[in-house]
């Protein structure tokens, strides 16, 4: 089966402008987070998905394929719908262009889950660590059966509490990995606008409720940690540095 990752990459953050060129100990995140699915799938399998210019210019240099999409997408998802409109697979790997220490084992892992659920979106999470703060705006929790069936994704604690005994051992965060096949994301971009639940969270995966996409969820390897803000940058600078000094 033909499998590409696509990294959804735009300059206009509202809370981060230019977030996907923002140095990280010297190299554009970017790039880290190409070098890295291309640890997984292989480099002419990777493909950034972008309308900037700046953003397709480091990109190319690098090696790396761009796919050139409109600067009217709402999301990644729907960039990523567009690039299912140009390229051809059978599985479509979405990786954060915010999450640069995404494991590329867990990119394989997303890939093998969606070879098994074939009719199920993929969308990887963690469990919270102990400095990461439940009631955070910035960090997606989500909540699912024991079957691994995604129930709800939400910037408020989930699950909610009526008394304080009851509050969870662990809370669980979104790693935005996810696994889609052609369908899932011509069905998405057809949709042609965020839904209300969608648009109130502003999490774009739960648009799929909408016409009932079952959403499987598999875990990741912990210590995931994104670039949301620039207030970010220091402490994934540093959890690169100590993953640096592992590999040697």
């Amino acid at each position: 089966m033909k499998t590409i990752v696509v990294i959804p990459a735009r300059y206009k953050s509202s809370r981060f402008p230019g977030k996907p060129l923002v140095p990280l100990l010297g190299k554009p995140m970017i790039l880290w987070v190409a070098e890295l699915s291309a640890k997984a799938v292989g480099e002419d399998s990777v493909y950034v998905a972008t309308d900037d210019n700046r953003i397709a210019s480091v990109v190319k240099e690098a090696g790396f394929q761009v796919a050139m999409t409109s600067d009217q997408a709402l999301t990644g998802t729907d960039r990523l719908a567009e690039v299912a409109a140009q390229v051809d697979a059978d599985i479509y790997v979405n990786v954060q262009g915010d999450e640069p220490l995404v494991a590329p084992q867990d990119i394989r892992k997303a890939i093998e889950e969606k070879q098994r659920y074939s009719d199920q979106v993929i969308n990887g999470y963690c469990a919270l660590s102990s400095d990461e703060d439940p009631s955070s705006v910035n960090i997606p929790k989500v909540i699912f059966t024991e079957k691994k069936q995604m129930i709800y994704m939400s910037r408020q604690a989930l699950p909610g509490v009526k008394n304080p005994k009851d509050m969870p051992e662990k809370y669980y965060k979104q790693v935005c990995i996810y696994a889609f096949n052609r369908q899932e994301l011509l069905d998405y971009g057809h949709f042609g606008r965020k839904s209300l639940i969608e648009q109130s969270e502003d999490i774009e995966i739960l648009r799929f409720l909408e016409w009932n996409q079952s959403v499987r969820m598999f875990e990741t390897q912990p210590g995931s940690l994104a670039v949301d803000v620039p207030e970010d940058v220091a402490k994934v600078e540093a959890a690169l540095k100590v993953q640096l000094e592992k590999e040697g």
